[in-house]
């Protein structure tokens, strides 16, 4: 097929959509399911809205994926690009330095906690993972401790999709069929307390991660890497005083502290870092996506003095990296957004709203399909149950996860579903209005799956 010269936009919709069957390789996508249907495109982005090629509006109650807390369509980020480009494109850090990537990382390590003053870039927050589990190992490695190899994470958690990253992913779907993977990635359980028994002590998950290091052997473990709200399974919140536990067990047997905050950082959990929403001081903190507010792509390993120290010393080097890591266009992208949201005071303003998108889902949970919300800041979960009270789940053949994404986007409300779990992290810059419209939509949709479900006869 002959590809037309002319720019994409100027396309028409029955081109667009045939040139995305034929050639867009859509990530974490059934392909099968557009062989008869649409793809959907977005065409436009306008602050807590996106467009369709159909000019139809959709709320986007996920920020496009954990991303855009700014919001969309700023142009002033674009002139931040242009008079970047007018300045240096491209040039590499690689032994190199230039002025935004030097400015970005001192803005990064000003906002992290305590003495985690070393900023590496990386393209995005697989490569950030990546890159910590890497040093971890070469950490401990020039400290004498070769052996100290293995990370441990927790179930359903999702770290990635490189080798290594994918080696802390606690999700078996994503896991098995790319076996054998790097080795060491071993798993504990999550916080998901929903499902423990009643009379469960609160940091029994915490203590979890004490009895695998002692089992795989400390002289073994080289990291422990958490979310501070693990996405996967449904926005997981910790119980309090986990981390606290977690990182007096982590200086017992000398093992590394990664904080995941690839999704919790920025602003989305009321804190500039999620460890500084709970409390808890980590040795690295992997960071991307609101980093820029996805303008461009781009993410960070943030990294303490103290594990930095051995890597500065004499010939010594971290002999790791990524061609268009610390991009000049990047970084200006980067330093845009953080002016952004100091200006906005963006942490503020999650701060004040999480309340009220609580509130507003909250008011949810009496409604049949609804088993429980929890989250923090802007960020939370549902679970969708065919008895809550028994925890019993709809039946997977149903798809009632699947049925209530559609209704809700038939209703202008994107969001993001995982088998029965939808998680809602609008931008930042939410309005109370638009977080009542996320309310009123969502309701909409669970009602016309419920009247589905129970002509159907699968509702009790």
């Amino acid at each position: 097929m002959a590809i037309a010269s002319e720019p994409a936009t100027r396309l028409s919709q029955g081109t667009l959509q045939d040139l995305a069957k034929r050639h867009l390789w859509m990530h974490f996508t059934r392909h099968g399911a557009y062989e008869e249907a649409d793809v959907p495109i977005i065409v436009r982005g306008e602050g807590c809205y996106v467009y369709d090629e159909h000019g139809n509006r959709y709320l986007d109650g996920l920020s496009a994926l954990f991303c855009v807390n700014a919001g969309h369509g700023r142009s002033e980020i674009g002139e931040a690009m242009a008079r970047q480009v007018s300045e240096l494109d491209f040039f590499t850090v690689w032994s190199y330095a230039h002025p935004r990537a030097i400015e970005l990382a001192a803005r990064v390590a000003a906002l992290a906690p305590g003495d985690l003053n070393r900023v590496f870039f990386t393209s995005g927050g697989s490569e950030a993972v990546e890159s910590a589990l890497k040093l971890a190992r070469n950490y401990h490695r020039a400290k004498g401790n070769g052996h100290k190899t293995k990370v441990v994470a927790r179930e359903t958690a999702y770290h990635g999709t490189s080798l290594g990253a994918l080696a802390a992913t606690g999700i078996p779907a994503l896991r098995t069929q790319f076996e054998p993977l790097t080795p060491g990635g071993v798993h504990v359980p999550n916080t998901d307390s929903f499902r423990w028994p009643a009379d469960r002590d609160p940091l029994w998950a915490a203590d979890q991660i004490e009895e695998r290091i002692l089992f795989e052997g400390p002289e073994t473990v080289a990291a422990v890497i958490l979310e501070p709200v693990q996405n996967a399974g449904g926005c997981i919140p910790p119980q309090e005083g986990y981390f606290q536990r977690v990182r007096e067990i982590c200086d017992r047997y000398e093992v590394l502290l990664i904080s995941d905050e690839v999704i919790c950082s920025w602003g989305r959990l009321g804190t500039w870092y999620g460890s500084e929403r709970y409390g808890y001081r980590p040795d690295l903190i992997t960071t991307a996506k609101a980093l820029t507010s996805a303008y461009a792509p781009m993410g960070a390993l943030i990294v303490s003095d103290r594990i930095a120290d051995p890597f500065m010393r004499e010939k010594a080097m971290f002999s790791h990296g990524f061609t268009f890591a610390g991009h000049p266009v990047a970084a200006a992208v980067a330093l845009e957004v953080q002016k952004i949201y100091a200006e906005m005071d963006i942490v503020g303003r999650a701060k004040r709203l999480g309340p009220l998108l609580q509130a507003t889902l909250g008011r949810l949970t009496a409604h049949p399909l609804v088993a429980e919300l929890r989250g923090t800041g802007l960020i939370f979960g549902m679970e969708l149950m065919r008895d809550r009270d028994k925890r019993i789940p709809f039946d997977a053949a149903l798809g009632v996860g699947a049925r209530v994404d559609a209704a809700a986007r038939r209703h202008g409300l994107i969001l993001r579903v995982v088998g029965d779990r939808l998680v809602f992290a609008p931008p930042l810059i939410i309005e109370a209005h638009e977080i009542e419209e996320i309310g009123a939509r969502l309701k909409r949709a669970l009602d016309d799956v419920a009247d589905e479900l129970t002509r159907e006869r699968a509702l009790q």
